[in-house]
């Protein structure tokens, strides 16, 4: 599985930006696609979550309300529409894949946010200015 983002860019405190993440190589599995994101001297936090076996999405309460994430049917491409920006959501955001048990369905939100990401992508740069 490949992953690659795009869409980042410098954007005013209460700005919206869209970002995509292309992904390629998947197989017929399902899968639980998200979003993470990594501030100057933090650790890599999860944002939200998507799964393509049932469509349920998760976010982490920082973001909720302001922050969409959807995928297109083919789960070739992931998005995340960042609204409502602030400078605390400054940082490289990195889109990630793993697979999960096809049909999944009905598990919670704390679930598939503590899931462990096995694909990567090489992250893109949102930076948001006050």
């Amino acid at each position: 599985v490949q992953l690659v983002e795009s869409g980042g860019g410098l954007v005013q405190a209460g700005g919206s930006l869209r970002l995509a993440c292309a992904g390629s190589g998947f197989s017929d599995e399902d899968y639980a696609l998200a979003w993470f994101r990594q501030a100057p001297g933090k650790e890599r936090e999860v944002v939200s979550t998507i799964s393509t076996s049932d469509g349920s999405t998760s976010y982490v309460d920082t973001v909720k309300g302001r922050f969409t994430i959807s995928s297109t049917n083919a789960k070739t491409t992931v998005f995340l529409q960042l609204n409502s920006l602030k400078p605390e959501d400054t940082a490289i955001y990195y889109c990630a894949a793993v697979v999960i048990p096809k049909g999944l369905s009905g598990m919670s939100d704390r679930w598939y946010l503590g899931l462990t990401y096995d694909y990567w992508g090489q992250g893109t740069q949102v930076t948001v200015s006050s």
